[in-house]
């Protein structure tokens, strides 16, 4: 399966897998910025995609960056739609509490491309019993 990609910035890089079992495609930075504690903003990739039919991608943070900077994506996943053709950008959130500088070129989330199901809704007056039923939050006692 191939992903048509555009750089939309002479810095920007290209998604790319950093091993080749990877899940996740690198996105990375093209711009330099600074997030202060609390802070979150949209940092741009400078890329833009054009998904396969019947896919959607998702934007997640990297693991190194959540727990040695306290640094993650502000609407984990973000979802990228296949009919989606703007600049992918990246809502960062620094946790933490020492600003965080972004340098150009930075590795800042990563991107997953999966399959998606079409639903058709269909409006009942029931559903289907379970077992688990309408248990919620903290109904396993966990």
């Amino acid at each position: 399966m191939k992903l048509k990609v555009i750089r939309l910035d002479e810095q920007a890089q290209l998604p790319q897998y950093a091993h080749a079992d990877d899940a996740g495609l690198d996105l990375f930075s093209v711009v330099e910025d600074t997030l202060e504690p609390g802070d979150s903003k949209l940092i741009r990739t400078g890329v833009a995609i054009a998904l396969p039919p019947d896919t959607e991608a998702q934007v997640r943070p990297r693991s190194g960056l959540a727990l040695k900077h306290g640094i993650t994506v502000l609407n984990t996943p973000g979802t990228i739609d296949a009919g989606y053709r703007g600049e992918i950008g990246v809502i960062l959130i620094n946790h933490s509490q020492q600003a965080f500088s972004i340098p150009v070129g930075m590795k800042i989330a990563q991107m997953v491309v999966a399959p998606v199901m079409r639903v058709t809704v269909q409006e009942v007056k029931q559903l289907d019993d379970t077992t688990r039923g309408e248990g919620g939050f903290g109904s396993t006692g966990q």
